[in-house]
């Protein structure tokens, strides 16, 4: 089913720390236009620059997402990003005055509240999605770093971490689809191994962590006071009551799932490869995943994207169709000329497509520019309602007894010729569910699948005979 783009209805204001700055920042996710996608603002900076959340300007995965554009860096993007991503805005600019984005619990979870308590607002243009038309893998042997993308009709993710570890294991994670981002993801908080906290802390890294904002993960069985207290001094964080009962988490941190870890490693892919601009819809596989994987694979998929724009969409016009001119003449009133349908290939819950050959042998051919053929807009526009008066039809029990009466055609635009010899391909899609009769379709046209009509078409079904 068609869907509309949406932002947030007002905005969204945050307040709190970085994890690694320790700066105190506010922020705010402001609604933003059409096709606007993410982007950030540092509003403390001379001239309030504004930084794409676009994989192209990935600076540093240390730790993190770092992005720079215009001589300015937003810190840790991804929790923010897979909040917004994972509520399924598609427009959003979020201004910040500071260099970093706020931790808050570790999670995605006070920035999906946030979002909620304001609402989200639906807008004119269409979402459209990354949809794979092949598997994508990628590797780095070196890293032990493993990706996969496979077709799907969700956004469903899976992930794999194995750090050698006795207090993390092997561990896996899985997200079906987006609508699960709240209620299994959003909350899984950022750790960390003890072992590296001393290394972060001296390189000035994590002056904003704490035991409310990470889980602090213990290998070993036995860790003194002394290293504790030097530890908490280090941090600068000397009042901090500290203790260890055995492998496992500082503090004896109550994890919110078994494989939490790994279910936050699926949040940060959310949000690194919000950054392809697109919303995806792929099965994506991942094994060791980390920060430098994601902005990788990410760069991978947006390679990926701008090769099927190029190639165009794939039909597979050699299988068995659905229905053959026989079978269309029992379903539709025109008869030649006027039928301009020669077969319908595939009809799901909410979409048709269907196919018309273009021969020089059209009538229209003898009196439409002459000498130089071009099939008329205004009949691949009837071309293209047929085929959404079949679907229309398919809907009904006693199909023979109904006609479909076209009532509205919005939008209609026009991008290549055609020409006698192309096989147009039309595909339609809901844009609102069947009620009362009327029908509402998105469509557009293909040859060779590049797009060369496209069109909203509103439509009622009429019994009219008996």
């Amino acid at each position: 089913m068609s869907e509309k783009q949406r932002t947030v209805k007002g905005i969204v204001k945050v307040n709190g720390i970085g994890l690694h700055t320790g700066l105190e920042v506010n922020l705010e996710i402001h609604p933003a236009p059409d096709n606007h996608g993410y982007k950030f603002q540092r509003v403390d900076l001379d001239g309030k620059p504004i930084i794409k959340a676009d994989v192209d300007y990935v600076v540093s995965t240390e730790r993190g997402t770092t992005l720079e554009q215009n001589n300015a860096k937003v810190h840790t993007t991804e929790h923010v990003l897979a909040a917004l991503y994972g509520s399924q805005v598609d427009n959003a600019l979020i201004t910040i005055d500071g260099p970093e984005i706020p931790i808050m619990d570790g999670s995605s979870l006070k920035f999906v509240e946030a979002i909620e308590k304001v609402g989200y607002e639906d807008q004119n243009t269409e979402r459209t999605y990354f949809e794979l038309s092949e598997n994508i893998p990628w590797e780095d042997e070196e890293k032990g770093i493993e990706f996969l993308a496979i077709p799907d009709v969700n956004y469903r993710l899976t992930v794999m971490v194995d750090y050698q570890s006795p207090a993390l294991g092997t561990q896996h994670a899985s997200m079906y689809h987006i609508g699960e981002f709240k209620s299994e993801i959003s909350m899984c908080r950022t750790f960390v191994f003890l072992k590296e906290l001393e290394y972060l802390a001296k390189n000035d890294l994590i002056k904003g962590g704490d035991l409310d904002n990470a889980i602090v993960m213990v290998e070993r069985p036995e860790v003194s006071q002394d290293e504790l207290t030097k530890l908490a001094k280090l941090l600068g964080k000397e009042d901090l009551k500290v203790s260890v009962e055995g492998i496992g988490v500082l503090n004896s941190t109550k994890l919110q799932f078994e494989n939490e870890p790994a279910r936050h490693k699926l949040l940060d892919i959310v949000g690194d490869l919000a950054l392809i601009g697109k919303p995806i819809k792929a099965h994506i596989l991942a094994a060791r995943p980390g920060h430098y994987g994601n902005v990788e694979f990410a760069k991978v998929l947006k390679a990926q994207i701008k090769k099927q724009q190029t190639k165009g969409k794939t039909f597979d016009l050699s299988k068995e169709p659905l229905y053959n001119i026989n079978d269309i003449e029992k379903m539709l009133p025109h008869r030649f000329p006027f039928l301009m349908v020669d077969k319908i290939m595939e009809i799901t819950e909410d979409s048709i497509w269907g196919v018309k050959n273009i021969t020089m042998n059209e009538p229209i051919f003898t009196g439409h520019f002459p000498g130089n053929p071009v099939f008329p807009g205004v009949l691949q526009v009837e071309a293209m309602a047929q085929v959404g008066g079949i679907f229309a039809l398919s809907k009904v029990e006693e199909a023979h007894l109904y006609s479909t009466y076209f009532m509205k055609i919005n939008n209609v635009k026009f991008k290549q010729k055609v020409l006698p010899g192309d096989s147009v391909v039309f595909e339609l899609t809901l844009m609102s569910p069947i009620r009362r009769g009327l029908v509402e379709m998105s469509g557009k046209a293909y040859v060779n699948g590049k797009e060369v009509a496209e069109a909203e078409m509103l439509a009622q079904i009429v019994k009219d005979k008996v």
